[in-house]
């Protein structure tokens, strides 16, 4: 799983469809715990107790609610669905919750202990967010966009606008000049870098999530998108025009980047409001997370894949 050159993306049914599980769209750390310390009998008595008591946000939940907030009564831009490990039973306390909270989201799949993520591909997902991190691996390796939500107790971003945050190398990109500074150190990547300036980069996991929000973007105004999408890379030049050349190539916009050059980016993602970012480094999403809701994309050289 070492390099991904995905297609042109197309939106299936004219929808971005975003795949979330269950733990990562509620708060459900206290239902867990009762599960690893009393079993599975214990969660189904508590989650069965407790169905008529909303369960509340969680990490994903402001973003879900931004994503459908795309939509309109003449156009459905976005589908989010629910995968879970609760049976169909115990998990009537999520669907509960999910009208409770006024969420349009009308498909879902439990699977009552077994891993979801073979749904992931069926439903058409663009995006997959679950704090299973095992999951996410399976749906990388299926050439599907996903990340490992980190705990972070920030709070919504109340811009109504939808901003979404992305690292490059092993992110948007492949992990092709990553892997040489790895080997050979910072002044080897640069000069590499710098010598293939006009040879785009391969396509990492995000870049057909990118595509759709793009696609979607264009039915709008430049000034007037309800996304905003920023490149947040520890890049610095000269490494900064092998990647500007590469998006120009693909014929996708990013609305912002920003070229750090090692500095740390949790400040910056502050700034630019994210409503969540993806990084490859777990050092990089936990700093992001002391601002920002962050997803940990398991991929590339950085994570031994």
């Amino acid at each position: 799983m070492n390099r991904l050159e995905p297609e042109n993306v197309r939106l299936q049914d004219a929808r971005l469809v975003v795949v979330i599980s269950s733990r990562a769209l509620f708060d459900l750390d206290e239902s867990h715990r009762i599960f690893e310390q009393g079993g599975e009998d214990a969660y189904s008595r508590h989650q069965i107790e407790k169905e008529d008591e909303p369960l509340a946000p969680g990490v994903a939940f402001p973003l879900a609610k931004k994503l459908l907030a795309l939509n309109s009564p003449e156009t459905a831009r976005v589908e989010v669905i629910l995968i879970s490990r609760n049976s169909a039973d115990t998990g009537l306390r999520v669907f509960n919750s999910i009208r409770h909270h006024g969420l349009d989201i009308t498909r879902a799949a439990f699977t009552r202990g077994e891993s979801p993520y073979r749904y992931i591909g069926a439903f058409g997902a663009h995006l997959f967010l679950s704090a299973d991190a095992g999951d996410v691996r399976k749906a990388l390796e299926a050439g599907i966009a996903a990340a490992t939500i980190l705990p972070s107790a920030t709070g919504q971003n109340t811009d109504g606008q939808l901003r979404i945050a992305f690292d490059g190398d092993a992110v948007l990109f492949s992990d092709e000049s990553e892997r040489i500074y790895a080997a050979d150190g910072l002044d080897a990547f640069n000069r590499n870098e710098a010598e293939a300036k006009d040879q785009p980069l391969l396509g990492g996991p995000f870049r057909p999530f990118l595509a759709a929000l793009h696609e979607i973007q264009s039915g709008y105004p430049a000034n007037a998108s309800p996304i905003r999408t920023a490149l947040v890379t520890a890049r610095g030049a000269p490494a900064h025009e092998r990647v500007i050349r590469t998006l120009r190539s693909w014929g996708i916009r990013i609305d912002e980047a920003l070229f750090l050059g090692g500095r740390d980016k949790g400040e910056f993602l502050k700034a630019f409001g994210a409503d969540i970012f993806f990084d490859d480094q777990t050092r990089h999403c936990e700093s992001a997370a002391n601002h920002v809701a962050a997803g940990h994309v398991p991929f590339g050289v950085k994570n031994n894949t």
